[in-house]
Order: structure tokens, then C-alpha cells, then sequence
């Protein structure tokens, strides 16, 4: 059973399944101003319902994966799970997940994480396979459990405070996943995805990278113009984070191409994504 617990844990991604629901406990704090137990509630819908997609999406690609080094040993390519038992698997997650959601937070809620399956499973993992600019669309992805977490606390879905800190994981995620292309790029190709490495030189993705890196700071940087009771030493705060951010990767795109770079580059952009989420859930059980 221990496992079997461990291929089911590899299989739903659960560390992507937990900053998803990070993500969605800063869409509920943002609005509510508090931590009570109906975060609990939403922490388990969300995490099954993102650890029941991402199972889905090991079931759509799994011969995908079995063709890259990166992805060769998930648990369906090596076979520590079938095919059947893995998508029995993504449907039991998807159902209680949606089930939770629905149950506690109703209908708003539950159709944003049912709209988000299909986004991903239903759209994404498609068009990975016909344009090398699939990310764009797919990053709504990674926009959408903070508007999950948003309507859970009782907001309403289109407030401007939400929609900016929505579009700010969206341009985030952009650069995000051109960096894994710039070092996996060649085994997604391999596989028979489309990647941006196809459309764009290596020079020139970096600057795109650091086009988008800007456009993310610059996005967060607006966020707090929306915060009730926003204060100048929190926005001083975020302004100071978005700096050092912007440094980092200035070496990034102008400095030489080499792996260690593109590790902390990597390193560095979920670690700025963790602490502005951080830096806001703080500001509004504290502060605000």
C-alpha cells in the first residue's frame, strides 16, 4: 500500500498540485482577509481536483513520455501503473474534487476548476502538439485557481483586484515554461511536440524570455494600485522584490548560455511567484 501511496502521489504531480492550491489559498485570503477552516475545504478540492487533471494528462501523453529522458520514468511509462488504473485514478480525483468544491463553495467555484480541466486536458495538451506557442493560451491554467480561491471566500469572479492578480500567474507562467525549453526544448522535439526552440534562435528566446520576465514584474506592480488599504511600505516591498527579480535575469538574457544559469534562472521565477503570493496573503492577514 505505502507503494502504491507514492506511484499515486508521482502520477497526480502533487508538488505542481500544491502550488496550484497555493495559488487558490491566495485567491480566498486576498478576498476574505482571514484564515478559517473553510481553507481546509478548498486546500482538498483543489488539490484533487489538480492532482485528478494532472493524472489525466500523464494518461493523454504517457507514450509521449516514455520518449523523453525528463518524463521516462513517470509511473505509467515504467509500468508501476496501467493506463486503466491511472485514468480510474484522474476520474476518482476529479470527481471528488469537483464534488468538494460544488458541495462547499457551489456552483461558480466548481465550474472554474471543471472550465480549467478542460482547458488543460481538453485544449493544451493539444495544441503542444501543433504550435510552439501553446503556452500562451494554456497558461489560463495556471490563472484560474486564484479566481477558484477568490469565489470561494464569496467574491465576485470579474473584481478587478482578482482578474489583475489572475493575469499576473498568466504572463508568469509564459516565461516559466520557455525556460524548461531552453533545456528540454530538444527531448520535447524528439517526442513529436511542437517547442518554441523550433520557431525562435536560442538568443533570441532569451530575450523573448526577458521580454515576458518584464511584462510579469510590470503586472504585479499594478496589483497592489487594486488592494483595499494598500500602504507605501508594502508597495515599496513589492517594488524592491521586482528589482532584484529584473536583475537576475538581466544575466540571464545577456550574460553567456550555460545550464547553471538556466537552473537558478529557473529556480529564481518560482521562488519571485512564491514570495509575491506570500508577500499578499501576509498583507492581508495582517495589514489590510
Amino acid at each position: 500500500m505505502r507503494n502504491y501511496f507514492q506511484i499515486v502521489l508521482a502520477l497526480i504531480k502533487y508538488k505542481v498540485s500544491i502550488a496550484v492550491t497555493f495559488t487558490a489559498i491566495t485567491g480566498y485570503i486576498v478576498f476574505s482577509g482571514q484564515f478559517d477552516v473553510q481553507i481546509l475545504t478548498l486546500v482538498l478540492g483543489v488539490f484533487f481536483l489538480a492532482g485528478g487533471s494532472s493524472a489525466l494528462n500523464e494518461c493523454q501523453e504517457s507514450t509521449y513520455d516514455a520518449k523523453m529522458p525528463r518524463t521516462m520514468n513517470r509511473p505509467i511509462p515504467t509500468g508501476r501503473i496501467s493506463l486503466v488504473e491511472a485514468t480510474l485514478v484522474s476520474i476518482l480525483f476529479l470527481v471528488v474534487g469537483t464534488a468538494i468544491l460544488y458541495l462547499a463553495f457551489g456552483a461558480v467555484t466548481a465550474l472554474l476548476g471543471l472550465l480549467n480541466i478542460v482547458w488543460y486536458n481538453g485544449i493544451y495538451t493539444y495544441l503542444k502538439r501543433v504550435t510552439p506557442f501553446a503556452v500562451v493560451p494554456g497558461s489560463l491554467v495556471g490563472a484560474i485557481p486564484a479566481l477558484m480561491g477568490w469565489t470561494a471566500a464569496g467574491g465576485y469572479v470579474f473584481e478587478p483586484t482578482i482578474v489583475f492578480i489572475a493575469f499576473f500567474l498568466f504572463i508568469w507562467q509564459i516565461p516559466h515554461f520557455w525556460l524548461l525549453m531552453l533545456k528540454y526544448g530538444k527531448e520535447y522535439e524528439d517526442a513529436g511536440f511542437r517547442t518554441i526552440n523550433q520557431a525562435v534562435q536560442p538568443q533570441n528566446l532569451k530575450l523573448l524570455i526577458f521580454s515576458w520576465v518584464v511584462a510579469t514584474s510590470f503586472s504585479s506592480i499594478i496589483i497592489p494600485l487594486f488592494l483595499v488599504n494598500i500602504s507605501l511600505p508594502f508597495f515599496l516591498v513589492i517594488f524592491a522584490l521586482n528589482l532584484a527579480f529584473i536583475g537576475i535575469f538581466v544575466k540571464l538574457s545577456f550574460g553567456n548560455v550555460a545550464e547553471l544559469n538556466f537552473r537558478k534562472s529557473f529556480i529564481s521565477i518560482n521562488l519571485y511567484m512564491m514570495v509575491f503570493m506570500m508577500l499578499l496573503i501576509v498583507f492581508h492577514l495582517v495589514v489590510a
